[in-house]
């Protein structure tokens, strides 16, 4: 079985504690490439924005104790010099971001020449050129590192059981694009709901793409931000033995 792009952890970095022990649990699944938000664009004011640059400290000690890659979103071209100093290994451009080409230029312009992988997540909006500029404006910066893709679900008036309408023609559109492109599934943000993350974690790979980009917590119930879609690692352990039963 072809070897998948694994990134799991919280949505948020909450404290020192639950960051590394959500490390601990995820390093014990074979998992190698912890995420985990700093900043965090919320829709509606009053909800938790994230800790900031003070949670850069606590994903580099995972880094140090558990020889996890680190990954976090950089939100906006005056932090990518921050996550550069860190030496954080996957920057991820969400979203929202990705929707306007000005702010994802700027930031493309910071990380201009330097060695950080960069995965950028789809529009809110179904736009399918429009992702794949924001993965341009990357590649002509000269970005060093790895250059992705990460596909969350589109945003959508009409909900059903997921949270975010997953369109698959849309990245399988980018596939035929960009063979060359890696393309990971977020399935937490498609699914909004952990039990419903495994089903669309093997719907992602059975067409296709080329690994997993998933929310994690130590303690989901309690999780400030997203906690309805937040894996246990230990149920996230379960779905890779399932999907790479070789790992």
């Amino acid at each position: 079985m072809t070897h998948r792009i694994i990134v799991a952890g919280p949505c948020s970095a909450e404290s020192r504690e639950q960051v590394l022990e959500t490390a601990a649990g995820l390093a014990a699944e074979g998992v190698t490439a912890f995420r985990a938000g700093l900043w965090k664009p919320r829709t509606r004011p009053g909800c938790f924005e994230g800790v900031g640059a003070e949670g850069l400290e606590w994903l580099a000690e995972a880094r140090t104790v558990y020889g996890m890659r680190i990954a976090t979103e950089l939100n906006n071209a005056r932090n990518a010099e921050l996550l550069l100093k860190a030496g954080v290994d996957i920057a991820w451009i969400g979203a929202r971001t990705a929707t306007n080409p000005f702010d994802v230029q700027e930031i493309a312009d910071a990380l201009r020449g330097c060695s950080i992988d960069v995965y950028v997540k789809n529009p809110v909006a179904p736009d399918p050129a429009l992702w794949l500029g924001a993965v341009e404006r990357f590649e002509r910066a000269g970005i060093r590192g790895k250059l992705g893709a990460i596909h969350r679900g589109f945003c959508s008036w009409e909900k059903d059981i997921f949270r975010n309408t997953p369109l698959w023609n849309i990245p399988l559109w980018l596939r035929e694009q960009r063979p060359d492109l890696p393309i990971l599934c977020d399935p937490s943000h498609i699914a909004g709901a952990a039990r419903l993350v495994p089903h669309v974690a093997r719907m992602a790979l059975e067409v296709g793409l080329d690994g997993l980009f998933v929310e994690s917590h130590c303690n989901p119930a309690e999780a400030w931000s997203d906690a309805a879609q937040q894996l246990t690692p230990a149920q996230f352990g379960t779905l890779l033995r399932e999907i790479e039963p070789n790992r």
